[in-house]
């Protein structure tokens, strides 16, 4: 199986992508992933959904909102960044955003002067740090290679940072099975109340939702769309009626069951 993510090689999405196929391949944004794996390039790509410190990322969220496609797998993995350079010597470190914001006081306190630069992937960043001798680089120890310098690790403001990665497939391979399932709602409606209904559907059959997260329809200013992520899979018969009610409630609007899915956890 072939899988895609973001990439170059090295990033932890990568990492992560490696627990799903033995081959790897990669995309520059989680945009053109999740379109990859949409038009049936690809029969699985590997997103990251939410880190434990900088929490959703929002461009997969709204990526997944735009295609149709099926999550059959979640991936959770621990996050340990190194600051790599040439030598101590720099004035920029350089990755991605997320990255970044998660070593945020560590760089404000060791580094005060360096400028901040985001990229498009952390093994972007390394790259950098490899072109560019003014350039440090934030990515796991193991990117270091031969020709750059690990001048500190776990650089991570906190040290239980980790990230959940969604393995996502044509829309055909969604299944009922598993312990989570996740789904996107569209009301096309705002008026008091519709919350508190679309969260008592899951409430009244003691199901737990793990995540809920609003996001822009994109369609007029003030307009939303909400991500659940549900303690429970397709296959139990209230998670099934909870369903149809969300469906009832919105009924000028839509819902995108994503499916369910078990989770695996990748310490390497």
């Amino acid at each position: 199986m072939n899988a895609v993510t973001l990439g170059p090689a090295g990033t932890y999405s990568h990492r992560a992508a490696r627990a799903v196929a033995a081959e790897v391949s990669f995309r520059e944004s989680v945009t053109a992933i999740v379109d990859a794996v949409a038009s049936g390039e690809f029969e699985r790509g590997v997103v990251p959904i939410e880190n434990s410190i900088e929490g959703s990322v929002t461009e997969s969220l709204d990526a997944l909102a735009d295609h149709d496609v099926a999550v059959t797998r979640e991936v959770v993995t621990p996050i340990r960044h190194a600051l790599l350079a040439q030598g101590p010597e720099f004035e920029v470190v350089a990755s991605h955003s997320q990255a970044l914001a998660q070593c945020r006081n560590w760089l404000e306190s060791e580094y005060p002067d360096a400028g901040l630069e985001a990229v498009a992937s952390t093994a972007r960043g390394v790259e950098r740090a490899r072109e560019d001798a003014r350039v440090a680089g934030i990515g796991h120890p193991d990117n270091a290679g031969d020709d750059l310098e690990i001048l500190a690790e776990d650089i991570q403001d906190r040290t239980s940072n980790a990230t959940r990665f969604l393995v996502i497939a044509a829309e055909s391979a969604r299944s009922d099975a598993g312990g989570k399932t996740t789904l996107i709602v569209y009301p096309n409606a705002n008026y008091p109340g519709l919350l508190l209904e679309l969260l008592e559907a899951f409430a009244d059959r003691n199901l737990n939702l793990s995540r809920i997260e609003s996001r822009p329809s994109g369609e007029r200013l003030g307009d939303y769309l909400f991500h659940f992520d549900v303690d429970a899979g397709l296959y139990e018969e209230h998670m099934r009626q909870a369903v149809d009610d969300v469906e009832k409630i919105v009924d000028n609007g839509w819902v995108r069951v994503l499916g369910s899915y078990d989770t695996e956890h990748v310490l390497e």
